[in-house]
């Protein structure tokens, strides 16, 4: 079952887009208001969230920021804003997409199931890997990613990372050494017809280095390329 959570208080707005999913064979919940829509994500375990950054008592900020880190839904912003300085917002909490109204519904369709590959491919990897924690583990420096969990560990704190830049850690230590362009980056760890830019790389590196601390060199800036993961000698 495909499920999609569209959050938003208009309702024209929410009724054609369930509309549009359900003719395209997704199951589709809504939610008129932040609180609303922390309560169905939890019941309703959604593989997409369409949330609306403008909503009464909870904005679409304060909704992310508040869903369960666990096993988190694909999330596509909405807003009637065209502000950069939303869009940065956004992307740097860790939202995976971002769309300004109005849009047209076949765009929305587009960037919904490109979520919902990247979901459903995401937790059938990290599924199939759960049965042997010993090869679910990536240890770099003082690292230590788990892969099953998507949780890192350093030394002995547990890091609060966005799904963002956990795949992007995970895909950097994988091949450790091996310099990602930020084009790469794009295409593996978003659409590939996602138009958010390089600037959205960019972005999301520097608040993962931030949240590394005094292992953020590990992440080195290939000048003119991109990033890659330096292994730190032993």
């Amino acid at each position: 079952m495909k499920k999609v959570l569209v959050v938003d208080d208009d309702f024209s707005i929410s009724s054609a887009i369930l509309y549009a999913l359900e003719r395209e064979g997704f199951t589709v919940e809504t939610a008129g208001d932040g609180e609303e829509a922390l309560e169905k994500a939890a019941i309703f375990k959604p593989h997409v969230m369409i949330l609306d950054i403008m909503m009464p008592k909870l904005n679409g900020y304060d909704v992310y920021r508040k869903l369960s880190q666990k096993n988190p839904p694909g999330v596509l912003l909405l807003t009637a804003k065209n502000d950069i300085v939303d869009k940065v917002l956004g992307l740097e909490l860790g939202a995976d997409d971002y769309m300004t109204k109005p849009f047209d519904i076949r765009e929305v369709l587009a960037r919904v199931k490109a979520l919902y590959r990247r979901k459903r491919l995401s937790d059938s990897c990290y599924h199939e890997l759960g049965g042997n924690n010993n090869e679910a583990v990536i240890e770099i420096g003082g690292l230590l990613i788990v892969l099953y969990s998507r949780t890192v560990r350093m030394e002995d704190e547990e890091l609060e990372l966005t799904p963002k830049e956990f795949d992007l850690l995970v895909q950097l230590a994988s091949n450790p050494e091996q310099v990602y362009s930020r084009k790469q980056l794009l295409n593996l760890l978003w659409d590939t017809d996602y138009n958010g830019g390089n600037r959205t790389v960019d972005i999301h590196v520097q608040r993962l280095r931030k949240k590394l601390g005094k292992w953020q060199k590990i992440i080195q800036t290939v000048n003119g390329i991109g990033y890659k993961i330096k292994v730190p000698p032993t």
